[in-house]
């Protein structure tokens, strides 16, 4: 039940969703601070964790081990790793950063886990820094987003850390449907070179298929809260 009439839930396994109006606000700026300069820098950084993260996670799941991560301050990075499925490894990138950010919306719906959704993804970003940092540069970005995560803990109100982190998540699920783009025309690697080289299926595909998987983490969040609305009504 809620605590008051017309206000959202605020128990520990209460959900929160946006008003369907509110959820365009949030997206139409999180598409605005992904294009800005410097202000986007650190959530390509994120976008980029979560993609190799996800190739690193397809290795172990596999069967493979990971040797390290290096990450690029334009947004970049490799996975370092030996054995496991190829294609599996290959497809994880793009299409996890996508599931991933569907999975922080989610987190981002619940007011009385709140706090512990940005500890456990700010643990996750530490944890690989860990295990799977070697460089400079892939530390301080590692250690940027950790931040990210653990800094807005400080906040007390629940309301703002669930409108960040959903404005956080659509940035991911954005920019996880925007960098498929930069392989289109790249001749002899990246993912899609790398599956088709492993498949026989086009690179052109393997492209079209990580936009589906961005569109269609989109398209969830989006009847999710659709259908909360309809609920409240």
């Amino acid at each position: 039940m809620p605590d008051k009439p017309g206000m959202p839930e605020t128990g520990v396994g209460a959900t929160s969703l946006p008003r369907p109006g509110r959820f365009m606000l949030e997206l139409i700026l999180a598409f605005i601070l992904i294009r800005l300069p410097y202000i986007s820098v650190p959530f390509q950084w994120l976008e980029s964790f979560f993609h190799e993260f996800s190739h690193a996670l397809a290795t172990l799941i596999s069967g493979g081990e990971v040797s390290h991560i290096q990450l690029f301050s334009n947004g970049a990075g490799y996975c370092y790793a030996s054995g496991g499925w190829p294609v599996l490894i290959g497809f994880a990138g793009y299409g996890g950063a996508a599931l991933w950010g569907y999975l922080m919306y989610s987190m981002a719906t619940r007011p009385g886990w709140i706090k512990a959704s940005y500890a456990f993804l700010g643990t996750l970003v530490a944890g690989s820094l860990l295990l799977w940092a070697r460089d400079i540069l892939t530390i301080v970005i590692l250690l940027s987003l950790s931040a990210l995560f653990y800094l807005p803990l400080k906040f007390a109100a629940n309301q703002w850390l669930l409108m960040l982190l959903r404005v956080m998540s659509l940035m991911v699920m954005l920019n996880a449907m925007t960098s498929p783009f930069a392989l289109v025309g790249l001749e002899g690697k990246g993912d899609a070179q790398l599956l088709a080289n492993l498949t026989w299926v086009p690179g052109w595909i393997w492209i079209a298929l990580w936009l589906l998987a961005s569109a269609l983490a989109l398209l969830m969040t989006w009847r999710r809260v659709e259908a909360a609305a309809g609920e409240k009504v």
